[in-house]
């Protein structure tokens, strides 16, 4: 019996992002299948300077 269920890859790992019925030590197959996040392109109000951009990001760095 298949199933598909989302993993991240960490420290060489595959990490399960759900609960799954395995025994330890079981083998599995694994197909991957990189998930890209698609951003929609956005209208801007107004040219943004490098400046700006640089102290947004600045702001967003510190702040998580």
């Amino acid at each position: 019996m298949g199933k598909i269920i989302e993993a991240v890859y960490e420290k060489g790992v595959f990490r399960p992002l759900q609960k799954v019925d395995l025994r330890e030590g079981e083998r599995v197959r694994i197909e991957i299948k990189v998930r890209r996040l698609e951003f929609e392109p956005i209208e801007l109000r107004r040219v943004l300077k490098i400046e700006d951009i640089n102290s947004v990001r600045d702001e967003l760095w510190t702040s998580s």
